[in-house]
């Protein structure tokens, strides 16, 4: 086209569009404003006309440039009705930049300065110019009014328009509804309204009152800084517009000056400015004279507010260097800081919003911080009245509003409830009722409808909506929220223009460059937009677009330093994922629904990995925020079961959506949940999120920002929550009104069972009006109030709730704490519902006696007249369980008070009045006042602690019911302190008893005895005086403790005279009181007058002095005490005995004179009495002294010197002093430190002395006196010498003095160093000793290096060297040998000492290192003239030699060998060896034979037959007999003419080889025993050996155990038995002998009339065989033992064996066990049970009790009985028991038989009656402490029990010391087994080391099961 046609077509649409927008001038004004946010619509000339106003508009949009002029051509045809023949030529011609009208070339500078910037831009000189010189005051001020009164009126201007200003948001001149502040830190006192405080509700309101106390802080120096915290879309930037509004408008007068910065804006300046240049350069410049203007400004700072919107978007990092001046350039952050902290404009006030996170450090901690919260219910609904301009649109929308909570929980948000009200604005009029709400259910998709709104005439194109979002997403992704005119095409502009999507502002980048700049009209608009990219741009893959689905934790203390850009980027994706968004998504795409929905599955596999994993609290409610925009009920359900059971959220701001959010998931669980909130700044309504909320258990808030708002939106929703059983709200500042609303709700909530109220600053009647709905609240079992402000008079109105409340267990008030404990009550609902004119005040006064109530007020400031007003209520009340008053101020008069009150107050069990200023003139008031008092157990009163303490025992009838109960008076159960049963009364003044001793017994029959501890007090001897009469009306004194006084020996010597006037008392401790060693000879003659008192315990260093009586238990376990026993159950429950008196006398110097007073004091002592003594050192002359004087003390039966130092010289005085006193019975000396005599009374027979002196350094010196001594002796039965410095010369000195010593037991003379020389002695000097009988001698390797002559080594620092005696000489002597250590060279010695040694009968070897070759040598060197020797060798070797070589070393024995027993298992090779050699005529012709047979084997045949041709037995166990030997075997057999026994058991031996054996026991027909049992054999082996028993007539035994006897074997074997006429022993027993198999071997039986025992165990005869069994048995008449034990006899084959069994009058063994026999068989057996049954062994025989009761009545009284075990049985609650006893019983087993602590008296009574019982087997049952206590009652009258097995039971460290008492008793048992009870590790070391006969180790650390399970 040519340049003339252009220009014409040009001004054709110049003057179109000139007359098209006159008519639409308004339109035209918005998009000036938008597209020229700096320019003043109204600076232009008035008087002209309106075309001339659109041309000059059009001119100053040409002006901006070619961008802004197309974006400004591309709105006009989209908003206007243009027609399309002009449209196309306009976006032709001027859309596209192809030419410009010659109407806008002229230039802007041609239109006058006024029409530019009128009155806003005037040219200025820079800020940065130097001054002018002196300038006056009044010029000063004028320019600074001027400067004021133009920068009021700009700001006037900007916010006067109804058209958006520059910056302005969308919806600020639509109606503005404040929000809600809140109060977060206030540093320092804010002046409120009326005087409200700040976080009062009506301070919170948004009224204007509110946004004046932003700036009422009294700070009168230093920086006024507040920050406004509020998150995305509440508001805060519309907060900061209205401020600057609100100035204008004159209602913040208080400020001469107010600037608005945007750190949006900031961060696009690059340099650096001064304070200055920010004011004047950036926002506003004065006219003229800026330096006089800014100083004004300083010195009026006061009057200067700067507001920093968006704090949290500050890019740039603050430099470097220090703080700067007026005039140094800094970053803009810098200059903030600079303000903040007064460095700059110092008196300024400085306001800054940013969204919750970490702030910039540049803040000062003393900043005021304010949260801003969005609507609540009111604001929303008249935010949506405001907004809908007709009263019919208005009903509507709030119609729809309040029909939805998610509607609600949208417009929480005052950005997303505009944006809601646009599209209900769209969607009312053409809906029905409630369907807008339902299009509108997610964020995402409230935006997705805005779109669809604000779009004209609906349509929204797809390209310019992609090309937005990908603006957004760029802007976001490089931090950028402002964009220029050239970052977006003008089409896009125009149509973000078009849907108001973007606003427009001016931007300064430095002095005096601004621009234009864009920005979306919200970040999360931003944020949408930038979702939507992603969902729809094909550039963006599947992991692009999952790498966004991120949760980013909002923690207030986070390192970073600010919110990313992308925080809730993932809440719009998952949104667009819903199904709802498809249709949006794929017209945005222009792709289809599948590609679209692939897209979506992206996102919502992401969520579905984050839904599974564990999050924090902030990336929980994100999460809930995206999962909720999916509205998919799988995720929601999917998340809701992935959440904790115990939710914890912390230290981040939560709104109503975010609890909205929350909650929505939480409907979707099935478990409950616990949700606690602790610091977080809660948004005051947001508690009603949780209405209707049935999964949440336990809610808890901790937070100083709850208030009354809050609480009363709590009240709202408590009622709804129908599982809630736990309610916290702590910390807040709920205030009476706040406490009133949840009280309401509280009584709606039935359920509830805990809530505290603790940390509120509640007052008084706050705290009297929650405690009056407890009532209410029946399963209530906890309140706590702790931390509140409650006064006293308050505190017993609360204690009168306490006691008037029938649900109220406990009060505790200590300082801060108050809390309610309470009980539900257990009464039914039908119960509960009973008449009431039946129950009545009977009812009532039946609650208060159950109940039990425990009041503790500690250190509440009480005083005596609080005390007679808390007695009037409590002695109105129930039952007291505990009283603690301690803390308080109630002194002597308080104290007296409540002592006299505590008999009629009924408490169960303390009552504390410690630290209440209680002196001495009070002790005799509290002492006096409680001595009547029957259930006091223990008081103890301590002044220098301030403690005292009252302790009560049960009442009478409680006490009678409790022993009615229980067999015991108290629980055996272990308890922790607060449930163990009461102690014994005391009385005490000192902190506490030195080793806890004391503790009385409860009895039944009458009062506790009384615990009174009275130390620590100061008490002298004059106050004993008037203490004791004040105890003397005490009617049960049991102990008494005055440790840590100051009595002196004055105060003992009167103390002694005062004692018998107090009664019989149980302890008396008198520790601590500066005692002398006088004190003590005055306290021995106690002994006589005191008949209670049996111990006196003393130690000097300790200052130890203690007095008792009879101390049954002992004082503590470790971890605590234990329970204490009725005196009446003791007596009854130890057999009677004189108990010892004892004096302790520990740590004292024991002088010779000292020692003769001692003795001398108690001469008149009763008896018997023991006497402990222990000192540092013991001179010679001391010990003669005690020796000499206790020698005259006949009641004296023990004397203990412990860690006493003694002199070598005291051994000999020791053993003297056997002959000087004939009543000595032991004297034990260890290590010359340790002494104990035990001492004979006169009432018994002279019997059997022990001497000890082990570990005395006696030498050979010693020997010779120490034997002189010790033979004036008559029965020495044992001596001990062991541990000494004998020697070899000392042990031959020993021995040659052993005739002179009267030893009749055991001399032990081991570790003496005795060498290898002085063994080999032994072998020929011992057997010639008199009355030695036994001789036996280990010595273990020392390791030390080889000797030159080994016969001087040391045997070692472990042998042992014992050597046993007999009365008289008997004929058989032993020496036994061990570890020894023999070389090569001793093997001839010892030959020549035995062959000397003609008395010695038997030697045994072990481990003496005598190999193959020693021992061949040794035979061959042994000969004797006559007799028989027994040679036993214990080697390693034997177990490898084999049976050959081991048989070829008998061919060198001098005598015939008459036993051979080989067992390569146990490496042991037996011999007898008969003296002198005889000759066999037989077996020399057998002999002669073999003699020309020059092989090696028949020479050894021919050896073997000369030396074992008298061999009588040949034993072979556990050994591989190799064909070899076994064809050695062969030839030896034939040859043995008088073989009687012959054993081959457990051995392995080949088909060849049992036939070679089979061979040669085929010649032995004079054989009596034959054992072939446990071996491996196969069926056909066992067959071809039941062919040797055709000839053997003369076998007495036959054991055939373990082998294979199948029909054949069976055949030939009843052949064999036939032909047996004397056999009196068979054993069968696994043989898988079944019942036909039984009947053949039965009938081979009848002729056997001399068996004596029958073993068929193991088979399977069953009913059938047992039949055929009795039927034979009465043919057997000599039978004494039957074993049939697991043979499958059932109750029929039961009877009819028992039947017969009664025919068989000799037996005394039977064993039935494991079979299913019955009650009827047991029935039928005690009817016919044999005469002298010995044995009888019934275990898992299917027996009831019925069946076990039967037999033991049957057993009762038999004289013969040694053994019963019926283990394995059911006999359930019942045992056993014997009335007459068995005198003989050895061994019961009751293993495994459901017993329990009922059947434990019983089972004891029986136990007793059986004198001669060893082993009692009960494990594996249910015994508890019950029976333990029954068993130890009855352990010290069995005194030949040796074992008591109690394995895997019930029993705890109770019953665990009760079994320790029982052997303190003087039980001879040795062992209890205690495996695997419930006593843990430490209880059973501590009582192991107490008693080492328990034993608690485990069998192999693996529990071992009862037989026969």
């Amino acid at each position: 086209m040519d340049p003339d046609s252009l220009q014409l077509g040009t001004e054709h649409l110049w003057n179109w569009l000139v007359r098209l927008l006159s008519k639409d001038s308004e339109w035209l004004n918005a998009k000036v404003k938008f597209f020229l946010p700096k320019m003043d619509l109204c600076s232009g000339d008035k008087a002209q006309d309106a075309t001339q106003g659109v041309i000059l508009q059009l001119r100053r949009l040409h002006a901006q440039g070619r961008a802004t002029w197309q974006a400004f051509i591309h709105c006009v045809c989209m908003e206007l009705d243009v027609p399309l023949d002009l449209e196309v030529p306009l976006l032709s011609t001027w859309g596209h930049g192809v030419a410009f009208p010659s109407q806008l070339e002229a230039s802007e500078e041609s239109q006058p300065a006024s029409q530019l910037q009128h009155g806003l831009k005037r040219p200025y000189q820079s800020c940065g110019s130097s001054p002018r010189p002196k300038q006056c005051k009044k010029q000063q001020l004028e320019l600074a009014q001027r400067y004021l009164k133009l920068l009021k009126t700009s700001t006037q201007q900007r916010y006067g328009s109804k058209i958006p200003g520059p910056g302005q948001p969308l919806a600020f001149h639509q109606a503005y509804i404040p929000p809600i502040l809140q109060w977060s830190r206030t540093p320092t006192p804010f002046r409120t309204q009326e005087g409200m405080a700040p976080g009062d509700p009506k301070a919170e309101d948004g009224a204007d009152v509110s946004i004046r106390d932003l700036f009422s802080t009294r700070a009168d120096k230093g920086p006024r800084v507040t920050v406004l915290l509020g998150k995305a879309g509440m508001g805060k930037t519309t907060l900061a517009h209205r401020l600057c509004q609100r100035w204008a408008d004159g209602q913040l007068d208080r400020f001469q000056a107010l600037f608005l910065f945007e750190f949006r804006q900031l961060n696009l300046i690059t340099r650096l400015l001064t304070l200055p240049q920010l004011l004047f350069d950036l926002y506003l410049s004065p006219e003229a004279g800026s330096d006089l203007v800014f100083q004004y400004l300083e010195e009026n700072a006061n009057g200067v507010l700067l507001i920093f919107d968006g704090l949290d978007q500050a890019l740039h990092p603050r430099s470097s260097r220090g703080q700067a001046g007026p005039e140094d350039p800094s970053p803009a952050l810098d200059l903030f800081s600079s303000l903040c902290r007064g460095t700059l404009l110092p008196g300024c006030w400085v306001l800054a919003t940013s969204r919750p996170g970490k702030l910039p450090n540049c803040l000062p901690t003393e900043a005021a911080t304010v949260h801003m919260w969005g609507f609540d219910r009111p604001r929303v609904e008249e935010y949506v009245g405001r907004f809908f301009p007709d009263q019919p649109g208005q009903e509507a929308a709030l119609a729809e509003l309040r029909g939805s909570r998610h509607l609600q929980s949208l417009c929480a948000v005052p950005a997303l409830c505009q944006v809601t009200c646009l599209c209900l604005l769209r969607l009312l009029p053409g809906s029905p009722p409630g369907q807008s709400a339902a299009l509108l259910p997610t964020v995402t998709q409230n935006y997705v409808q805005m779109l669809s709104t604000l779009g004209p005439r609906g349509y929204l194109p797809p390209e310019a909506l992609l090309e937005l979002s990908e603006v957004a997403l760029i802007g976001l992704q490089t931090g950028k929220v402002i964009f220029s005119v050239g970052d977006i095409r003008p089409p896009t502009m125009a149509f973000a223009a078009a849907l108001s999507l973007l606003t427009s502002f001016c931007i300064c980048t430095g002095p005096g460059h601004r621009d234009t700049g864009y920005a979306f009209t919200h970040l999360s608009l931003q944020e949408f937009f930038a979702a939507l990219y992603l969902m729809t741009s094909p550039k963006v893959d599947g992991n692009a677009l999952a790498s966004h689905i991120t949760l980013s934790s909002r923690w207030v203390l986070r390192t970073k330093a600010r919110p990313g850009l992308l925080d809730y980027l993932p809440t719009f994706l998952a949104g667009l994922a819903s199904r709802a968004c498809r249709p949006f998504l794929s017209l945005v795409a222009q792709r289809d629904e599948m590609w679209v929905s692939a897209r979506q599955a992206v996102v919502m596999q992401a969520l579905r990995k984050l839904a599974a994993r564990r999050l924090t609290g902030p990336k929980i409610v994100t999460l809930c925020h995206c999962v909720g925009e999916t509205q998919e009920p799988e995720l929601a359900s999917l998340m809701a079961q992935s959440l904790p059971c115990h939710l914890s959220f912390h230290n981040f701001p939560l709104t109503y959506a975010d609890l909205a959010a929350l909650t929505s998931i939480l409907v979707h669980r099935n478990a409950p949940i616990h949700l606690d909130f602790e610091g977080c700044p809660l948004e005051p309504h947001c508690p009603e999120a949780l209405v209707g909320c049935e999964q949440v258990e336990n809610l808890s808030f901790k937070s100083r920002k709850c208030g009354d708002a809050f609480a009363e939106a709590l009240s709202r929703s408590l009622p709804t929550m129908g599982s809630l059983k736990k309610l916290g709200l702590a910390g807040s500042k709920i205030t009476a009104q706040g406490i009133s609303h949840l009280v309401q709700a509280l009584r709606l909530c039935p359920q509830l069972e805990e809530v505290s109220f603790q940390d509120n600053q509640l007052k008084d009647w706050a705290v009297l009006n929650i405690v009056e709905v407890l009532p209410c609240l029946p399963q209530l079992r906890k309140l706590d109030l702790s931390r509140n402000n409650v006064s006293v008079s308050t505190l017993l109105c609360l204690t009168k709730v306490a006691v008037e409340c029938p649900t109220v267990r406990t009060l505790q008030v200590r300082e801060a704490d108050l809390i309610f404990l309470l009980s539900p009550p257990t009464k039914t609902a039908a119960e509960l519902q009973g008449a009431p004119d039946l129950q009545g005040n009977a009812g009532q006064r039946e609650e208060a006696q159950s109940r039990s109530l425990t009041l503790r007020l500690q250190q509440c400031e009480l005083r005596f007249h609080e005390a007679q007003e808390l007695i009037a209520q409590l002695q109105e009340g129930p039952r007291l369980d505990e009283v603690d008053l301690s803390g308080n101020q109630l002194d002597n008069e308080g104290c007296r008070l409540m002592a006299e009150a505590a008999s009629q107050l009924h408490i169960a069990r303390s009552l504390d009045l410690s630290d209440n200023g209680l002196s001495v003139d009070g002790v005799y008031c509290v002492l006096s006042a409680v001595s009547m008092c029957r259930t006091l157990a223990e008081l103890h009163i301590s002044l220098l602690h301030k403690t005292v303490v009252f302790t009560f025992a049960p009442e009478q009838e409680e006490q009678k019911g409790s022993w009615d109960r229980t067999v015991l008076p108290v629980s055996l159960t272990c308890q922790m302190p607060s449930e163990l049963p009461p102690r014994p009364a005391a009385i005490s003044l000192s902190a506490c008893m030195p080793g806890g001793g004391g503790r009385c017994c409860l009895c039944p029959e009458g009062p506790p005895f009384l615990l009174c501890r009275l130390t620590h007090c100061g008490l002298q001897a004059k106050h004993l005086e008037q203490l004791c009469r004040a105890l003397r009306g005490s009617c049960h004194l049991g102990q008494l403790d005055f440790s840590g006084n100051a009595l002196g020996d004055e105060g003992v010597a009167q103390l002694a005279q005062l004692l018998p006037g107090l009664g019989a008392l149980q302890s008396l401790d008198l520790s601590e009181n500066g005692l002398s060693l006088d004190a003590v000879f005055m306290l021995t003659p106690c002994f006589s007058t005191l008949p209670w008192l049996l111990h006196l315990d003393i130690s000097s260093d300790s200052q130890r002095v203690v007095l008792r009586g009879d101390r049954r238990g002992r004082d503590r376990l470790t971890g605590g005490s234990l329970p204490d026993f009725p005196a009446g159950a003791q007596s009854s429950a130890f057999h009677k005995r004189c108990v010892p008196r004892s004096l302790c006398l520990r740590q004292c110097q024991l002088e010779p004179l000292s020692l003769a007073c001692l003795c001398e004091t108690l001469k008149k002592c009763p008896g018997p009495l023991e006497v402990k003594l222990s000192c540092e050192v013991l001179s010679d002359q001391s010990l003669e002294t005690l020796l000499h004087h206790l020698a005259r003390l006949p009641q004296l039966s023990l004397l203990q010197l412990s860690q006493t130092r003694l002199s070598p010289k005291s051994p000999l005085l020791l053993a003297d002093f056997f002959s000087l006193c004939p009543r000595v019975q032991k004297v034990d000396l260890r290590s010359l430190c340790h002494v104990t005599l035990h001492f004979r009374s006169s009432e018994e027979p002279e019997g059997k002395c022990c001497g000890r002196f082990t570990g005395c350094g006696l030498s050979q010196e010693h020997v010779e006196p120490l034997c002189w001594l010790l033979s004036k002796c008559e029965d020495l039965n044992e001596l001990d010498l062991s541990a000494n410095m004998l020697g070899d010369d000392g042990l031959r000195c020993l021995l040659e003095c052993l005739p002179q010593l009267p030893v009749s037991g055991s001399l032990d003379l081991s570790h003496n160093s005795i060498s290898l020389e002085s063994v080999l002695g032994l072998v020929k000097i011992l057997p010639s000793c008199p009355r030695v009988q036994e001789a036996s001698v280990k010595a273990l390797e020392s390791g030390l290096p080889a000797s030159p002559h080994p016969s001087l080594h040391s045997l070692g620092s472990e042998q042992s060297f014992w050597i046993h005696f007999s009365r008289q000489e008997k004929a058989r002597k032993t020496l036994r040998l061990s570890q020894c250590n023999f070389g090569p060279e001793h093997v001839s010695r010892l030959a020549t000492g035995l062959n000397q040694a003609l008395k010695l009968t038997a030697l045994t070897l072990t481990r003496c290192c005598l190999g193959l070759e020693q021992l061949t040598r040794l035979l061959s060197l042994l000969r004797w003239p006559v007799g028989l020797f027994s040679l036993r060798v214990e080697e390693s070797w034997v177990g490898t030699a084999g049976v050959l070589a081991l048989l070829e070393v008998c061919t060198q024995a001098s005598g015939n060998i008459t036993e051979i027993s080989i067992s390569e298992t146990q490496q042991q090779f037996s011999l007898q060896l008969e003296f002198p050699r005889q000759e066999n005529p037989e077996a020399v012709a057998l002999r002669l034979a073999h003699c020309d047979l020059g092989t090696h084997h028949n020479l050894l045949v021919w050896q073997l037959m000369e030396t074992c041709a008298r061999l009588q037995q040949l034993s072979l166990s556990q050994v591989n007999l190799c064909d070899t030997s076994s064809l050695l075997l062969q030839s030896l057999l034939r040859s043995l003419s008088e073989l009687k026994t012959f054993r081959l058991t457990s051995s392995c031996v080949s088909s060849e080889g049992l036939a070679h054996l089979i061979s040669g026991l085929s010649h032995c027909h004079h054989l009596e025993e034959l054992d072939l049992s446990n071996n491996p054999f196969v069926e056909k082996d066992t067959e071809a050996l039941m062919t040797v028993l055709e000839g053997m007539c003369w076998l007495k035994r036959l054991d055939l155990s373990h082998l294979p006897l199948g029909s054949s074997a069976l055949a030939l074997l009843t052949q064999g038995l036939s032909h047996m006429s004397v056999l009196q022993s068979l054993r069968l027993s696994r043989n898988g002998i079944c019942d036909v198999g039984c009947l053949q071997l039965l009938e081979a039986l009848r002729a056997a009339s001399s068996l004596k025992e029958l073993g068929l165990s193991h088979n399977q005869i069953g009913d059938f065989g047992a039949q055929h069994l009795a039927a034979i048995l009465p043919a057997l008449p000599e039978l004494r033992k039957i074993d049939l034990s697991g043979n499958g006899i059932g109750p029929a084959g039961g009877v009819l064996l028992v039947e017969s069994l009664a025919l068989c009058k000799h037996l005394e063994e039977l064993m039935l066990g494991y079979n299913g026999l019955g009650d009827v068989t047991a029935l039928r057996l005690a009817q016919r049970l044999p005469h002298h049954l010995r044995v009888l062994h019934l275990p898992s025989s299917g027996l009831s009790l019925e069946g076990a009761l039967l037999l033991s009545q049957a057993l009762d009284g038999r004289p013969y009985v040694e053994e019963i075990s019926l283990a394995v049985n059911s006999l359930a609650t019942g045992v056993p028991h014997f009335h007459q006893g068995l005198p003989l019983l050895r061994q019961i087993d009751l293993v495994s038989c459901e017993i329990d602590n009922h059947a434990a008296k019983p089972l004891a009574a029986s136990l007793v009656l059986c004198p001669a019982l060893e082993e009692v087997l009960l494990s594996w049952n249910l015994l508890g402490d019950e029976a333990a206590a029954e068993l130890a009652r009855v352990l010290p009258r069995m005194s030949r029990l040796k074992k008591m097995d109690l394995e895997k039971n019930q029993i705890t460290a109770c019953g665990a010391w009760l079994l320790v008492e029982g052997l303190a008793q003087g039980s001879g048992i040795q062992v209890i087994r205690l495996w695997n009870n419930p006593i843990s590790p430490d209880v059973a070391q501590h009582l192991q080391s107490e008693e080492p006969r328990l034993d608690f180790a485990f069998f192999d650390k693996q529990p071992q099961p009862p037989r026969g399970r």
